[in-house]
């Protein structure tokens, strides 16, 4: 195990040895794109007052106050306006260059795909679709101002954003497909998460014989299970690392 300024080149020698890699990112992958961490300091679920994030985007906040609950989504979740940072591009990269086989992400801005990643596993969905809760047709999301409450379908059903929600479980078939490609792997890259999330973070468990690679400023409770760790920023760290 390694942390330090060698870390990063020991990660691209890791990568240049690699047929199948994964790489598994959590929020802190799209922070260099401003989207905010939310288990960091400065994080979503750290701002003061009220009701915390978590109860808001529960699956009971959306039931209940459906048009509170997408005024406070369209503030704080859904950002049309951001663009994918080098560490996206890279992962792209690596993926064209035949040895990434997979992303697993937590995320759901949509920023591996609009990098140009193809296989990307959205373990919690994604705020590009809207899915109505009566007839189950999705839409493209409005890019409607904060204040207009819930969107409707034609049919006249509340229109959701096709994420999880708090207090629902994961589409086990999405799960099933996240655990098929880490233990299929021969590298898995872990990035911008604190592994403290189930089921997900038990993803890196299925790792079989694959080396295990954690990018995260902070210590993690699989620390000691790495066979590198790299504390530096997670997207520089990846565009650094893949061959260009």
């Amino acid at each position: 195990m390694r942390v330090g300024s060698q870390a990063v080149e020991r990660l691209g020698q890791m990568i240049e040895r690699s047929r199948d890699i994964v790489f598994f990112g959590g929020a802190g992958m799209s922070t260099a794109s401003g989207i905010p961490d939310f288990r960091s300091a400065q994080g979503l679920y750290r701002r003061p007052g009220g009701q915390t994030c978590e109860e808001m985007l529960s699956i009971r906040f959306f039931l209940n106050q459906p048009d509170a609950f997408w005024n406070f989504y369209r503030q704080t979740i859904f950002h049309p306006k951001a663009k994918p940072n080098a560490g996206h591009a890279a992962l792209a990269r690596l993926e064209r260059q035949g040895r990434l086989k997979a992303v697993v992400t937590q995320n759901i801005d949509g920023l591996h795909q609009r990098a140009g990643s193809r296989r990307v596993i959205e373990l919690h969905g994604s705020v590009w679709r809207n899915r109505c809760m009566a007839c189950g047709r999705t839409f493209a999301p409005e890019q409607r101002p904060a204040g207009e409450g819930a969107p409707h379908c034609p049919c006249g059903g509340v229109l959701r954003p096709d994420i999880v929600l708090y207090g629902e479980p994961l589409d086990p078939a999405v799960l099933e497909e996240a655990i098929r490609a880490v233990g299929t792997s021969d590298l898995l890259i872990v990035g911008g998460t604190s592994l403290s999330v189930y089921p997900a973070a038990g993803l890196t468990r299925y790792r079989g014989q694959a080396r295990f690679v954690l990018i995260n400023r902070d210590p993690t409770p699989f620390d000691d299970a790495a066979d590198l760790i790299v504390r530096d920023e997670l997207a520089q760290a990846l565009d650094e690392a893949v061959p260009q």
